[in-house]
């Protein structure tokens, strides 16, 4: 009786935890570094810019999960070791990535897509759904062929990244908008010294636009992502590693724990644009912005978004007037180009931040 106990005890809480363990990726929410706006990533391998994100932010091998040849959670770091950093720059629509990546064989020397890839999949503002043409439901009715011009890879993007890119581009895009991994949209730096078929580490850090939608037409018709502190995007990525000399694709290792990931966004993780850490953050910084309310009447709408804990705004609107407001809406009485002045103080002092002739009224 105890040993049908314990095996019953071992098949229900057994499977459990492994369950529970299979599904913790997807419950995650991953954490964005936010890096200083006189910090930015150079794109230049030198990577030391990286140095600054906490080693709390690196996402590395233990979260993974293969999901092709039934390996599983069972990953040898000997065979493939992965780190990755995410980071992004408050008011700077952009996603970067620091990579550290130890293959026991590497494959690279074919110029097709046969090698290892960093396949990246972001879709930033959480749509979900299907966005590759080969899942595409309409396939029953529109051939495939012309699926790849309505909207494939449109409302989430898809980046297989070359590890390393050989003799080719360093990404391939797989969708029908190859032009958003090129400057001004994206870039890249490797660091490496690898030879075909051995063991070796690489680096690598690019940075990507993401889109809410990218139109084959270009950026003209293509709606870049409003990437904004603390709210949640969706994003995942995956290991293809090839591992032997007949070009066959070895295992499918990705943060998921589900192949879907590649081509649905309902399926992807969720990643949190994390505000400044602690130790970055300013003690007291003014700063603000205004939106023209109505131009006939000149009425402004100001709004602070000073750093640092804040006990006291004073506002100078440049007509004579003030306000105490954090954030006021002010009407001006005659035309002009004014001088608008924001001074936010604490215990610890006071900070100033004046625009000249920003606001303008007719």
């Amino acid at each position: 009786m105890r040993l049908l106990f314990c095996f019953v005890w071992i098949l229900v809480f057994g499977f459990g935890l492994l369950k529970s363990y299979a599904q913790s990726s997807r419950d995650t929410i991953y954490p964005i570094f936010q890096f200083p706006q006189n910090k930015i990533p150079r794109i230049d391998g030198d990577f030391s810019d990286w140095n600054l994100v906490p080693s709390t932010y690196a996402i590395g091998l233990d979260q993974m999960k293969e999901s092709i040849n039934g390996i599983g959670f069972n990953l040898d770091a000997k065979d493939l070791d992965i780190t990755v950093k995410v980071g992004w720059v408050k008011d700077l629509n952009r996603l970067y990535f620091y990579l550290e990546v130890f293959d026991d064989f590497w494959e690279f020397e074919q110029l097709d897509i046969r090698q290892d890839i960093f396949e990246l999949v972001v879709d930033a503002d959480v749509s979900g759904g299907n966005f590759i043409k080969k899942w595409n439901a309409n396939k029953r009715n529109i051939p495939i062929e012309e699926l790849h011009f309505r909207g494939h890879g449109a409302h989430a993007q898809n980046y297989h990244v070359f590890i390393p890119a050989v003799n080719k581009d360093w990404a391939m895009v797989w969708g029908n908008t190859p032009w958003i991994k090129n400057f001004p949209y994206a870039n890249s730096a490797y660091k490496h010294n690898l030879e075909q078929g051995k063991s070796g580490k690489l680096q690598l850090e690019f940075w990507i636009t993401p889109f809410d939608y990218a139109a084959i037409e270009g950026i003209n018709r293509s709606a870049v992502s409003n990437l904004k502190e603390n709210e949640i995007i969706a994003m995942s990525w995956s290991v293809l590693d090839y591992d032997d000399d007949n070009k066959e694709r070895k295992d499918f290792i990705n943060l998921a724990h589900n192949i879907k990931m590649i081509h649905d966004g309902d399926y992807m993780n969720a990643f949190r644009l994390m505000p400044l850490i602690k130790p970055l953050q300013p003690k007291l910084q003014a700063n603000w912005s205004f939106v023209e309310v109505d131009r006939d009447r000149r009425i402004f709408a100001f709004k602070d978004e000073s750093l640092g804990i804040i006990e006291k705004w004073t506002w100078d609107f440049g007509d004579g007037t003030t306000s105490k407001e954090q954030s006021p809406v002010h009407q001006y009485k005659t035309a002009d180009h004014w001088t608008v002045v924001l001074t936010v103080e604490n215990k610890d002092g006071k900070s100033i931040h004046s625009k000249v002739w920003d606001v303008v009224t007719k």
